[in-house]
Formats: structure tokens, C-alpha cells, sequence
């Protein structure tokens, strides 16, 4: 049997395995960006008319849309993720084309770098 570093992808059942981490991640990050955009919704309809509190209100809102717009780009990439698996190339390095260990990708479900991979794309940017 081929050892992660010998082949060139990860089994169906693997890929299934990968699938059904990246559907629960997936939830969830739904249903916070929903309860986000929820309470954003909320807070724009309140008026306020104390200046000092609408100060306050204004940068909650701020913080809170910043998680929104994080979360909405973490559910973009698990999207993605789950495009790779249909395409089969799920869990290989961009930089390397070596597999992603599944360590990695089990916590990092949307991960498209190996460490290697992560390391050779730094010193690239030092580089510029």
C-alpha cells in the first residue's frame, strides 16, 4: 500500500471522510454568519438617539460585520473545498503537488498548502 508521500491522491473513501468534516465546519459557519447578519440586521434597525451610545453602537456593528465578512470568506473557501473533492484534487498542494497529510486537512479542512508548500510561498514573497 502506497504511503501519503507516494500517491498522487486521496482514496474516494478518503475524500468522503474529508467531505463529511468540511459539511459540519460548514454548518456551523453558516449558522454563526447567520446569527451575525442577524444581529447586524437587528442593530441597524434600532435608533438611537444618546450620541455616546450610537458611538459605541456603530463600533460593535463594525466589529460585528468584520466577523461576518471573515466568516462569509471561511464558508467561500469550505465551498471550495468541496469543489476539490468533486474534482478529486482535494488535499494537494498547490506549490508542491504533493498530498496535503491528513493530519493537517483535519484541522485545517480547506487548507490548499502544505507546510512545505506554506514556506516555499513565504520565502517567495520575502523575495519581492
Amino acid at each position: 500500500m502506497a504511503t501519503e508521500q507516494e500517491k498522487n491522491r486521496y482514496s474516494d473513501e478518503e475524500l468522503q471522510e474529508f467531505k463529511a468534516v468540511i459539511l459540519e465546519k460548514l454548518e456551523v459557519a453558516k449558522s454563526n454568519y447567520d446569527q451575525l447578519m442577524a444581529r447586524i440586521q437587528a442593530d441597524e434597525s434600532k435608533n438611537s438617539f444618546n450620541m455616546l451610545e450610537e458611538g459605541a453602537s456603530t463600533m460593535v456593528q463594525e466589529e460585528a460585520s468584520q466577523r461576518a465578512a471573515r466568516q462569509q470568506d471561511f464558508i467561500n473557501k469550505l465551498q471550495a473545498a468541496l469543489v476539490r473533492i468533486e474534482n478529486k484534487t482535494y488535499g494537494v498542494c498547490r506549490v508542491t503537488g504533493k498530498l496535503i497529510p491528513k493530519g493537517r486537512l483535519m484541522a485545517v479542512p480547506h487548507a490548499t498548502l502544505s507546510v512545505e508548500g506554506k514556506e516555499i510561498e513565504q520565502q517567495r514573497k520575502n523575495k519581492r
